[in-house]
């Protein structure tokens, strides 16, 4: 959110999220669709008054490419451009596949034609005399980043409190139109005490406003709140093996306790979204049916049933299953007679975090499944994260969330090979949905839709995630301002913004 002010993507978007040329760059896609010319607008510079160059946007490629890269964009588009592997592997100095046309223009050549680039281009440049001594893998905590950034947006940083506030000015060499706000401080805010500062006038807009904080019984007279869908979704994830680094794959384990699809099945059918949905989060939140959300209009498919809570119908799979649960006890067994119990990791958070952990342990109980919380309470959120990317074994189930930006493409979440993959999910079936929905074939709306319907189903069907609720994200502004706008096509959302009174 931050970089949105000084160092935005390079590309503007329209309704359904492809690229269009009304950005600081425009893009042009051969016949085949296997090679892309991007050209940076003549306009655009640095804040430091030096042009961006076709060769500051390719070395980010290089940048992330890297052997030593220690962050978590490289993927299958990366991977598909040529000679990025050998050069990723440390078998060659260059890739291939990269051109400096001129001064202006990259040339970015891919082995196979792949419609996740319209979307999933990588949209960013990065200034290569400012990292010119710098290791790759020293980069994320060098002075360029963590103290000194540059970037080529509306404003420019005036100076920085690392975890606390931002100051922010017009950047004088932006391409656009001129920033008519003076000055923005961007400062973190606790989400207890947000709504006073609204309040009180010392904040003019929320960015990130968490909308557990919304209550439309008592909206506040000098605010504005604006919504939308939101690109995200939550889920219960079933851990279902591990991460095998030396292959880069995920490799599903028969023997895990969730492996068996029927009591993953009924665990959803337990689970009242709906309820959750309007009385703990106050109706910004609705059952979810897929994972692929309703944003990407041309591509959800609001036919299929998902989950919808149904503790009968999950009562008889786990009859049908052979999950007894004997007279007298509280809870069912496996079909061998064991005892089971459920670990399940939750990250600590707001206020709706423990009745919401509550709600759904409970809704299991209904049911028969006893699930406990790892370690007996919820996770700081690092720590949530770090011990379920890393398969720990004391986690069964995971309730997650997940933000998918503006890249309908799932393979990045659900790929044999990605890293992000946490449930560990794989199986031929997938395999063949994902390289079909990148092929060059769907390229064709229509044959990418049927894949993707096609593949909406067959995660209900295997179950290796549950999604559990779409959301309304919430935006308040202060009625002093004029001009904002939360509309994804907006280029710079900022671009327009007024202070129209002094208070």
């Amino acid at each position: 959110m931050c970089s949105a002010f000084f160092y935005p993507s390079l590309f503007s978007i329209d309704e359904d999220f492809n690229i269009t040329n009304d950005g600081g760059a425009s893009v042009d896609y051969s016949d085949d669709h296997r090679t892309i010319t991007v050209k940076l607008h003549d306009d655009l510079n640095w804040s430091t008054g030096e042009p961006v160059t076709a060769d500051d946007y390719l070395f980010s490629f290089e940048v992330i490419g890297n052997k030593d890269y220690d962050g978590v964009r490289y993927d299958e588009i990366f991977e598909n451009i040529e000679g990025m592997t050998a050069y990723h592997e440390g078998k060659a100095d260059k890739i291939s596949g990269l051109r400096v046309v001129d001064k202006k223009t990259a040339e970015i050549k891919y082995t196979q034609a792949n419609p996740a680039v319209k979307t999933g281009l990588w949209s960013y440049a990065m200034q290569r005399s400012a990292y010119k001594d710098i290791p790759v893998s020293k980069m994320s905590a060098s002075d360029p980043v963590r103290k000194t950034p540059v970037g080529y947006g509306q404003y420019k940083i005036d100076s920085m409190v690392t975890g606390e506030s931002v100051k922010f000015s017009p950047n004088e060499h932006y391409f656009g139109k001129k920033a008519q706000v003076a000055g923005v401080t961007l400062s973190v805010a606790s989400p207890d005490t947000i709504n006073e500062g609204l309040k009180q006038g010392k904040i003019d807009i929320a960015l990130g406003y968490p909308s557990t904080q919304y209550d439309p019984k008592h909206e506040i007279d000098t605010v504005t709140f604006l919504g939308k869908e939101d690109l995200a979704y939550s889920y219960l994830g079933f851990k279902l093996g591990k991460f095998d680094q030396k292959k880069g794959e995920n490799v599903m384990d028969p023997k895990a306790k969730m492996a068996d699809v029927k009591l993953r099945q009924a665990m959803a059918y337990a689970m009242n979204n709906a309820e959750v949905g309007e009385k703990i989060y106050l109706g910004l939140r609705w059952p979810a049916n897929s994972m692929i959300i309703p944003s990407f209009k041309s591509f959800h498919d609001a036919n299929i049933k998902g989950y919808p809570y149904d503790p009968k119908k999950a009562n008889q799979i786990l009859d049908e299953a052979g999950y007894e649960q004997k007279e007298g006890e509280a809870y069912r067994r496996t079909p061998d007679g064991k005892e089971l119990v459920i670990q399940m990791a939750a990250m600590t958070g707001d206020k709706q975090s423990e009745p919401l952990n509550d709600f759904y342990i409970q809704n299991w109980k209904d049911i028969g499944i006893e699930v406990k919380l790892t370690d007996g309470r919820p996770m700081e959120f690092n720590s949530f994260y770090d011990r379920v990317q890393k398969d720990d074994k004391a986690i069964d189930i995971y309730m997650g969330a997940w933000s998918t930006g503006t890249d309908m493409n799932p393979s990045e979440l659900y790929g044999r090979k990605a890293s992000f993959n946490y449930p560990r999910y794989t199986s031929e079936a997938n395999d063949r949905l994902m390289a079909d929905g990148q092929s060059e074939a769907a390229f064709d709306h229509d044959y990418r839709k049927k894949v993707y319907d096609e593949w909406q189903q067959l995660m209900m069907d295997d179950v290796p995630v549950a999604p559990t609720l779409y959301r309304y994200s919430v935006s308040p502004v202060n009625k002093r301002v004029n001009g904002y706008t939360i509309e994804t096509t907006a280029y710079n959302r900022y671009e327009d913004v007024q202070i129209i009174k002094d208070k």
